[in-house]
């Protein structure tokens, strides 16, 4: 019977909190909200979801559901949105689910395969492997989704990125065993098919534009925005 009780008290606090985000979220069409929500509906979802998001995760932490916690958590949640606001995105675009879940299943395949592989290499008799850093340009675009591909890359075992060219899209990568061309050419095949599952999954080109919402800060890292634009036309003059 208690359990039933503490059930219903959470599916009602749910339903509850459901019900005053949408609320909130009327009211932004008709009231003046604080600047820190944002400036239009697309924005100030966003803050909201981050805010309920970040509640969750702190109610969580603390083990029970209670009122103290969940206003503990809005509280938290609204002093980071506005005492640590993150950078703007320069780009937006959308992500496909589909494409999403086939990348992490190849991630868990890619896992399973090279820790058995990895851990052969340390047990069987003979000649150590031969690794190398191999070179390789990428195609993806955005700084965050190139971290995310990296950050693959590096889960994988026996792969680990050693360096970035930004600016050339080039990656340097350390591979535990190269003995072979075969080797090689299976792990260039590799990479070029996470590459392209990030690009179907974050940055296909009939949906990857600039953000509008890029550069409307009036400070950005103690820089304002002109100032960047004037180094970032001076640094492509350079290259």
């Amino acid at each position: 019977m208690r359990s039933f009780i503490i059930n219903v008290w959470r599916v009602s606090l749910l339903f509850i909190f459901w019900h005053f985000v949408g609320a909130l979220v009327w009211i932004r069409g008709h009231v003046r909200l604080p600047a820190w929500l944002g400036t239009d509906s697309r924005e100030v979802a966003v803050r909201l979801w981050t805010i309920a998001w970040l509640t969750f995760v702190w109610v969580l932490l603390w083990g029970t559901v209670s009122w103290a916690n969940v206003l503990g958590g809005l509280v938290l949640a609204v002093a980071i949105l506005t005492l640590l606001p993150l950078p703007r995105v320069p780009v937006e675009g959308r992500i496909h689910p589909l494409t999403l879940l086939r990348l992490v299943l190849r991630l868990i395949f890619d896992f399973i395969v090279s820790s058995a592989q990895v851990g052969w290499m340390a047990i069987r008799p003979g000649r150590p492997p031969l690794g190398a850093v191999i070179r390789m340009r990428v195609a993806i675009k955005s700084d965050m989704v190139l971290t995310l591909a990296v950050d693959y890359l590096n889960l994988v075992p026996g792969t680990m990125v050693l360096e970035i060219d930004h600016r050339r899209r080039m990656l340097y990568i350390h591979v535990f065993d190269v003995r072979s061309e075969k080797k090689v050419r299976a792990f260039y095949a590799q990479v070029a098919y996470v590459e392209r599952m990030f690009i179907k999954a974050f940055e296909r080109d009939s949906e990857w534009h600039p953000s509008p919402y890029h550069g409307i800060d009036d400070d950005y890292h103690g820089v304002k925005a002109s100032e960047r634009e004037r180094v970032m036309s001076r640094e492509r003059g350079r290259s």
